[in-house]
């Protein structure tokens, strides 16, 4: 990396989301609590970062799955809008996470004090989610590139490259700032600037036109 003959082309990916029922479901808050402890990572992985790739058909009050059940299943506004608050980006990893949701569980059950007798008006069903990635065979060689090449991403490439890189990726960066590494000091205010957008908070169509803004400011190579 560094020398411009052996630098690495940009390979884009495509990715979607499957979904596997699980068999767990629960009604009230010691449910979800024990169904959570027990559950697969990857269905915590479905109802948080990978909720981004699923189609959207209104506007979400929320940003996770369980948020969503403990406001209108359980109607706890409470414990949904603390549960909003959390970023799988600020955990190291989905146990960590796992961890967290089941103390903030706790915690409002011991806020409540007696049990609830009335279970939430529809069971939380947990899904767990795997996610399936494949080559489109595009390549880009130059930084100026890059914004064509984002103002043109699938959803599921913006969610590949840009979301679930930064909890893929050890050092918890999305895939383009990796790739600019190669090109010196002349792209890392466009590092620093891909660095700060917030992936968990924002809609993938969002993301991709933030995306192309900060990336098309780059000049793209002139033919000939």
């Amino acid at each position: 990396m560094g020398e411009a003959g052996r630098r690495e082309p940009f390979a884009v990916k495509d990715c979607a989301v499957t979904a596997l029922a699980t068999g767990e479901d629960a009604w009230t808050l010691r449910e979800l609590r024990d169904r959570l402890s027990r559950v697969p990572a990857g269905s915590l992985y479905y109802h948080f970062q990978g909720r981004l790739l699923r189609p959207v058909f209104e506007v979400r009050e929320f940003n996770n799955d369980l948020a969503d059940w403990a406001a209108f299943s359980l109607r706890d506004p409470v414990l949904a809008e603390r549960l909003s608050l959390l970023d799988p980006a600020e955990f190291e990893g989905l146990e960590a996470l796992r961890d967290e949701l089941i103390e903030l569980i706790e915690e409002r059950i011991a806020e409540n004090g007696p049990p609830r007798t009335l279970p939430a008006d529809r069971p939380f069903r947990f899904i767990e989610g795997q996610i399936v990635v494949f080559d489109t065979h595009r390549r880009i060689d130059e930084p100026g590139e890059l914004g064509v090449l984002c103002r043109d991403l699938s959803r599921g490439s913006v969610y590949y490259h840009f979301v679930d890189a930064r909890y893929r990726n050890p050092d918890g960066r999305d895939d383009f700032q990796r790739w600019l590494d190669q090109f010196g000091p002349e792209v890392a205010d466009l590092q620093t600037r891909l660095s700060s957008v917030d992936v968990y908070f924002s809609t993938l169509d969002q993301l991709r036109d933030r995306l192309t803004d900060l990336c098309g400011a780059l000049r793209a190579p002139e033919d000939g």
